[in-house]
Formats: C-alpha cells, structure tokens, sequence
C-alpha cells in the first residue's frame, strides 16, 4: 500500500468511526500471507539492503528478554545455558542476555555481512542447517521469523538445533502480521493463529505453549507473544 492510499484508508475510517464499518487491506482479512521473491538471491538482496538500513535499530527490549532467560530457566533449570538468536542484525540480544544473566552464554546470527562488526556473530543463513549447531543448544531465540522467506524450513532448522529440555522461542506481535508482510519483511501471520500454523506445519512432533505481556522501551507494538515450542521426536522433518 503506498503512503498516499493508507492515508485515504485512514482518512476514510476516520469518517466511519460511528458506524459498524471501516476501509480494510486484503491483507488483514487473512491469517497468515508470505510474500514471494523471483529468487533466492533477490530474498538475500533485499534482506541485506533492509538491514543495512536498519543497522543502528533494536527490536528486542530487556523486559521481554528477561522473560525468555526465565522460561529457559523453567525448562532447562539450573547451570550453564547455551543459546543462539537468529536474524540478530547489531547483536543486541545476545549481548544483553549473556551480560544480564552470568549463566547464559548466547551467539547470534545475520545473513548480512555486517553481522562480523558485532561481538558474539556470525553471518548465517538461518533457513540453513549447521552439522555442528545440530542439538547443541539448550533455547534458540528469534523474533525475526517474519524475515524467513521460508519460514516452517526455517523453524524446522531451529527446532533440530535445540538438545533435550530445549526450546524455540519465537517473539511476536501484531507487527508480524501479514498485514505487514512485504519484500522486507515476507512473512506474515495473526499472533492468535499462530498455534494453528505450527499444528498444521508440524503436527505432534512439537508443542507450543506461550506467554503474553508488554514490551518495555519505544515500540509501537506493546503487546507482545513468546511462543515456546518443544520438540517432541528425535528430528523434526
């Protein structure tokens, strides 16, 4: 949607605000959307044009990371905890969880070059498998699942990295939705259908369960999920 028809769309509700009606996008009358690419190349362009552009941004808050430092706790318990934060652009996430929490010990990854200026990065793929990544951590982090342009290849890869007792956590909110869903962002799914996709895409080989609260910092998405899922087979496929 270009800037001049969101600001008719916006204008037009705003004169139907007193009745059962409003001006919608296609978009947010469906449950999950993903937006398709000509290539992979053209996927790996576009996700390194926008990070360059976002470079200096930080999604993850430290309220809601304190909270997945305590859901691992509650699956993992007590001792050191190994980790691993997928599309972590400057490296926010594992810095503050590995200085926050003294028993973590958490890397991150970017498909972007840039990701070897920031302590504790690789540059990865993260729809990618990695023989020596498989089964080896005890939580793997990410709320940037929207940026898969493949997303259940790209969960099936973080599920089979975690070992026994550990967990995928995948951050979201309505901002990942598949009204927002785009070149930059490809994939997109409605937070209470969530659920649903995993059930479908993996059936019992997993279980999802999830924790709602309220980011902390400037966001203009305060409500945020943790969907916590667990492998319940050997090898997710």
């Amino acid at each position: 949607m270009t800037r001049s028809s969101d600001r008719i769309m916006r204008t037009t509700n705003a004169a139907l605000r007193r009745t059962r009606y409003r001006l919608a996008r296609a978009t947010d009358l469906v449950d999950v959307q993903l937006h398709e690419y000509p290539s992979y190349e053209a996927y790996r362009e576009a996700q390194i044009r926008y990070n360059a552009k976002k470079l200096d941004k930080v999604w993850a808050d430290a309220r809601t990371l304190d909270e997945v430092a305590r859901i691992v706790r509650g699956h993992r318990g007590e001792g050191p905890i190994t980790g691993i934060c997928h599309g972590a652009r400057n490296g926010f996430e594992q810095g503050y969880l590995s200085d926050n929490h003294s028993d973590f010990d958490v890397i991150g990854t970017d498909i972007a070059p840039t990701a070897t200026q920031f302590p504790r990065s690789v540059v990865w793929d993260f729809h990618d498998a990695r023989d020596d990544w498989i089964g080896k951590f005890d939580f793997v982090y990410s709320n940037s699942l929207d940026q898969a342009w493949q997303p259940r290849a790209a969960l099936t890869t973080w599920l089979n990295q975690i070992g026994p007792n550990g967990v995928v956590i995948v951050e979201h909110t309505h901002g990942h939705g598949p009204g927002y869903a785009g070149e930059m962002d490809p994939f997109g799914v409605r937070p209470t259908a969530f659920p649903y996709v995993m059930a479908d895409w993996f059936g019992h080989q997993i279980s999802v369960a999830f924790w709602r609260g309220e980011k902390s910092g400037p966001t203009r998405w305060p409500d945020v999920w943790l969907f916590v899922l667990r492998r319940n087979v050997p090898e997710v496929s």
